[in-house]
């Protein structure tokens, strides 16, 4: 298999912060309660809930057609957010990571090989497309595309299978992509156990994106930049000060992930997390 093009960790995490932008910009006042873009969205929902994201970037205040002095609003979500790494305290919360052992080794190994069988298929992202994983607008200028399968994320929020990831990232390259890791989802009222049991803990770290305030109408340059107040890479943490700002709060958006990153030769890369995990909570 031809090596990887090196690619960074926080891609993964930077175009789910756009989609989360796009989601709860477009949601209509008192979501339903586990509906798209409610207080708790599940991945599945809030994905199918997205589909319209470039649709967002031509609506007023969200910048427009993108030019070189004002990027579209998506590409300006997704800017901020890389600036800020996804690493800003208090919107993203991690599992401990467990004192190493070898049982725990040695499932996180048959996990690995179960997986590289069932996606060796999908080198080529066309028979991904064809077993029912969709490119996530891959028109954007982002240099990964999240091809996710909607049944898989429905039936991850219930159990695992290693051969059923919900996702599959590629990187753009050329006119095409290339394969490069893949994503597990699991119920966002997981308990540790209950991931550890997925993927061991003292192998993988699994993550929660919290804590979203969304701005009020009007406000959506508070957004961007370094002293955004809004979003997964804003100041603002709490309800409380969500409220007095005028914005929807979000305690939990998505379900729990975990990346892994199947072809890289170091070990201590497959089931790298982010980047830079100052600033994250662990639970």
């Amino acid at each position: 298999m031809e090596e990887p093009i090196p690619m960074s960790r926080s891609t993964f995490a930077l175009s789910l912060a756009a989609v989360t932008v796009a989601c709860l910009v477009m949601a209509p006042q008192g979501a339903r309660a586990g509906g798209p873009c409610s207080d708790s969205c599940s991945i599945a929902d809030h994905m199918a809930a997205t589909q319209h994201m470039v649709a967002m970037a031509n609506m007023p205040g969200m910048g427009g057609a993108a030019t070189p002095a004002q990027p579209a609003g998506a590409a300006q979500a997704m800017q901020s957010m890389n600036d800020m790494h996804m690493v800003n305290g208090g919107h993203m919360q991690m599992t401990t990571r467990r004192p190493a052992n070898a049982a725990d080794r040695q499932r996180a190994d048959q996990i690995l090989s179960a997986l590289r069988k069932a996606i060796e298929p999908f080198n080529d992202y066309r028979a991904a497309e064809a077993a029912g994983y969709v490119p996530f607008h891959a028109e954007l200028p982002i240099p990964m595309v999240h091809f996710t399968n909607w049944s898989n994320a429905f039936a991850n929020v219930f159990s695992f299978d290693p051969a059923r990831p919900t996702s599959l990232m590629y990187q753009k390259v050329g006119g095409g992509y290339q394969l490069v890791g893949a994503m597990y989802t699991a119920s966002e009222q997981a308990t540790d156990e209950q991931l550890n049991e997925r993927v061991p803990l003292s192998v993988a770290t699994w993550h929660l994106h919290t804590n979203l305030c969304m701005p009020p109408p009007g406000q959506t340059a508070g957004l961007w930049g370094p002293h955004a107040q809004f979003g997964l890479a804003g100041s603002i943490t709490t309800a409380d000060a969500c409220a007095q700002a005028g914005g929807t709060f979000k305690p939990v958006i998505y379900n729990w992930m975990v990346h892994v990153w199947p072809f890289e030769t170091d070990p201590s890369k497959v089931w790298a997390s982010e980047e830079h995990p100052t600033g994250m909570t662990t639970r």
